[in-house]
């Protein structure tokens, strides 16, 4: 059998047996060892190769602070991509699989129907003690559905490093720590249901994520967006000296 196709049935069973149900009971789920160690090393070095030669920027804070960086908040370094750009044959093998992954969920995700996500955001905790203070990704509708986060941490204790990722399901009694260990994908749903934080880091931590998009809530989110772009269009004349 070839090895495409054993990957295609590997896939949609893990989306259809494990991801969907997982999802649906406590809200996300984690897979480890997705890429395995050579594939996993080849993105690895690509993300440390762009941190090396500086490509990383202070993440920027969204809603009422917009654009601005506030390092006690959030203290990640961001780096957008797409996968196509030079070298990063491996972070594109890698969304693709994770494309599949949510592709096989099809319509087992209950209201959400998935046709687009955003580009893949690289990220990097310095070590320094920085952390990003208890948020939602998605609070106010803007279409995210399911966050994907694919962690490059070897040999990491949390321990010893922090660096947990804590999720505070809504209604729910527990809470759910994430250690950001080499090779784990994890997913969860973006909206109210899923509050977390990433604690402080002391050491070097790496991450990716890709957030993926309802079709309905996306197109009425650039709808609102479009309207009130048009609408500070027409008042601008208004403030005019």
């Amino acid at each position: 059998m070839p090895l495409g196709h054993i990957m295609r049935l590997d896939l949609e069973r893990i989306a259809q047996e494990y991801v969907v149900p997982c999802l649906h009971d406590i809200g996300f789920c984690y897979l480890d060892n997705f890429l395995g160690e050579v594939v996993g090393d080849c993105v690895l070095e690509r993300v440390k190769r762009m941190h090396r030669d500086g490509e990383l920027a202070d993440g920027q804070l969204a809603g009422p602070s917009r654009g601005v960086a506030k390092r006690h908040l959030r203290g990640d370094q961001i780096k957008w991509i797409g996968g196509t750009e030079e070298g990063c044959e491996a972070i594109n093998f890698l969304l693709t699989l994770i494309d599949r992954l949510v592709m096989y969920c099809g319509s087992r995700l209950g209201k959400y129907y998935v046709k687009e996500r955003s580009k893949a955001m690289v990220a990097c905790y310095p070590g320094n003690g920085t952390g990003y203070v208890r948020h939602v990704d998605n609070p106010n509708g803007d279409g995210r559905c399911i966050t994907c986060i694919y962690y490059l941490n070897k040999n990491w204790d949390s321990k010893l490093h922090g660096g947990i990722l804590r999720i505070f399901p809504e209604g729910k009694s527990y809470v759910a720590d994430v250690e950001p260990i080499f090779d784990r994908l994890l997913f969860f749903w973006s909206d109210r249901r899923n509050p977390h934080e990433v604690q402080p880091s002391y050491a070097t931590r790496y991450a990716m994520t890709v957030w993926y998009f309802d079709a309905e809530e996306r197109a009425e989110a650039k709808k609102k967006f479009r309207n009130l772009t048009d609408a500070r269009k027409r008042e601008a004349p208004l403030n005019e000296d």
